[in-house]
């Protein structure tokens, strides 16, 4: 029994999921995730949200097993729709885990009717992936959608005239970091 205690404890720690500071800013695009910045490019989005291959601004924030791993919404928005899609379950800090590893595609639609996807990506370590939102539901800015257990990836597909407000490297909290600015 004492030997468990680690372990439970450890899990317990994982698992948290601390209050944030979500910023009142309408132009802002919150991150997603907790963890650090690894890929700042432009990127088609995921096929089966049926978007095309045209490149969207993208923003790859890498999730080790020491960070907070609940998911956040970056932008008010209504959830569109929601594709999971199987897949293999390399290091989530290569580029070409968006495309390869197991995935749940979220598309985000604005009011004044523009785009972002949230992808939650599976990693080396993460075997499940947690979607605890339906497609229709109302996201706040930084609320949670759900979570990835144990290392992985989100990524974000922004709109066309979006900004990066952070660079690769940079670390970032779930519902308080700005990773963008939208274009008014």
């Amino acid at each position: 029994m004492y030997k468990r205690q680690p372990l439970t404890v450890w899990c317990l720690w994982f698992f948290r999921d601390p209050q944030r500071q979500i910023p009142l800013d309408a132009d802002a695009v919150i991150c997603p995730a907790d963890g650090r910045v690894v890929i700042i490019d432009a990127a088609a989005p995921p096929a089966e949200l049926g978007l095309g291959a045209a490149p969207m601004a993208r923003i790859c924030i890498f999730m080790n097993v020491f960070n907070v791993h609940v998911n956040r919404s970056p932008v008010d928005a209504v959830v569109k729709k929601i594709a999971y899609r199987a897949g293999t379950f390399l290091n989530a800090s290569f580029d070409k885990a968006s495309t390869e590893n197991e995935r749940c595609s979220l598309l985000l639609r604005m009011d004044d009717g523009r785009l972002v996807v949230c992808v939650q990506i599976a990693g080396l370590i993460a075997r499940r992936i947690v979607c605890r939102v339906k497609e229709g539901k109302v996201l706040g800015a930084g609320e949670r959608f759900g979570l990835i257990r144990f290392g992985s990836r989100v990524d974000v597909y922004l709109p066309s005239g979006t900004i990066a407000a952070v660079k690769v490297g940079d670390f970032t909290a779930a519902g308080s970091t700005i990773i963008a600015r939208l274009k008014s």
